[in-house]
């Protein structure tokens, strides 16, 4: 009988085992611009590991100057491990630098969908991220990036 017990709670002892000891909370805002967007720099996805990523990444602003990462309705990636995440880089490749606060990175939020959608990005991004990463969390590896020009 205990070994039963064992077996029956073992998996929920690997459910909680693993936690997120991050200390940084993003607040993702799915608003969509007031107004006209107007692109200010735009690139498109270079597809990586197979993922049939693709379509354009534009970022810009609406009229009242608020800023958004654009993803056109030709954007599409697999979506099949629900951990995309979409990140502002300083470049091509995802160095993340946890030590240094990722100062190379600035987490914008999951993609949710396929086709055209909107990520607000409060407060503005600096001028310095000139590449848009995304990075599938539970395998590792980065799916495709766009420079933007």
């Amino acid at each position: 009988m205990k070994k039963i017990i064992l077996f029956a709670t073992l998996p929920f002892f690997f459910l909680f085992a693993c936690e997120d000891n991050s200390t940084e909370t993003v607040t993702i805002d799915s608003s969509e611009p007031t107004g006209d967007f107007m692109s200010q720099r735009a690139g498109t996805f270079v597809e990586q590991n197979g993922t049939g990523t693709m379509g354009m990444a534009e970022l810009g602003t609406d009229e009242d100057g608020e800023q958004f990462l654009y993803f056109g309705p030709d954007f599409q990636t697999n979506l099949g491990t629900g951990t995309v995440t979409i990140f502002l880089s300083t470049s091509e490749e995802f160095m993340a630098d946890p030590a240094q606060g990722n100062p190379d990175l600035r987490l914008v939020g999951n993609v949710s969908m396929n086709g055209e959608s909107y990520y607000k990005i409060s407060p503005v991004a600096e001028s310095k991220f000139t590449h848009v990463i995304l990075w599938c969390a539970s395998a590792s590896i980065p799916f495709g990036y766009a420079p933007l020009q």
